[in-house]
């Protein structure tokens, strides 16, 4: 797929990844730039870096000041670039039958949001969609949550999601959004093949723009004994519902 050309970020701006499999993920994935890594004796002799990659050995304590308080390095930084915009119209027209694309409306917690590309990663969704603002940026704690998923799941960002979904309707993707009050069940709701799956923000719900573009809303089922699901497992219930529907 295309990627928009980037330009390098200010080093305050950049992402820092931590965590073996995080690192490792990134180091393998040709599209990310990393810039440089910090790593115990012990950990470094577990990678292969390449040869014109800086690196600088320290000890535990000294990487835990480079990152976020108590988060689990497991001996490994790596500060990178950003992964270069993906294009929408792309991932559309490689579509294949049966890949779902995940969609979501304004999920800003890093955690939930890796969650949600691990469960993509594990259910071969074929793309994360979601705005450019008001979402969860690339981050340490979002690559940490998706263990090594941020490298393989395509992650559009749109400036209007609205529009996207209008997208997705023209290529053929039948747009189902999880909503608890819905009075359809997402096993009634799922129908063609190409499913866009929607979901709205922790707490809040989809916005009532968003749901407007969606084909149907649908609720899991869920026992009364509890309001609602996180939305990263809500995902990846949705997700096995598509992958099962008519199998």
């Amino acid at each position: 797929m295309r990627r928009k050309a980037r330009q390098a970020s200010k080093p305050e701006n950049r992402p820092r990844f931590w965590g073996r499999h995080a690192v490792a993920a990134a180091l393998a994935n040709p599209e990310r730039e990393i810039v440089r890594v910090w790593a115990t004796r012990e950990a470094a002799g577990e990678f292969d870096f390449p040869a014109s990659l800086p690196l600088t050995f320290a000890d535990a304590a000294d990487l835990g000041r480079l990152i976020p308080r108590d988060a689990p390095h497991q001996g490994i930084v790596a500060e990178v670039e950003r992964l270069p915009d993906l294009l929408l119209d792309d991932v559309l027209h490689e579509a294949p039958e049966r890949r779902p694309i995940l969609v979501l409306d304004q999920v800003t917690d890093p955690h939930n949001v890796g969650a949600i590309l691990r469960s993509a990663a594990a259910f071969d969704a074929l793309a994360l969609v979601t705005q450019d603002r008001h979402a969860a940026p690339e981050s340490g704690a979002l690559a940490k949550a998706a263990s090594g998923a941020l490298e393989t799941v395509p992650w559009v960002r749109v400036v209007n999601l609205a529009r996207a979904l209008d997208d997705m309707a023209k290529a053929g993707f039948w747009r189902v959004g999880l909503a608890g009050e819905a009075e359809t069940s997402l096993a009634d709701a799922l129908g063609p093949a190409r499913v866009a799956l929607v979901l709205g923000a922790e707490g809040e719900g989809m916005r009532p723009n968003t749901a407007q573009h969606c084909d149907a809303l649908a609720r899991l089922p869920i026992s009364e004994r509890i309001e609602s699901l996180n939305v990263s497992n809500a995902a990846a219930i949705a997700l096995y519902a598509v992958a099962t529907h008519g199998g």
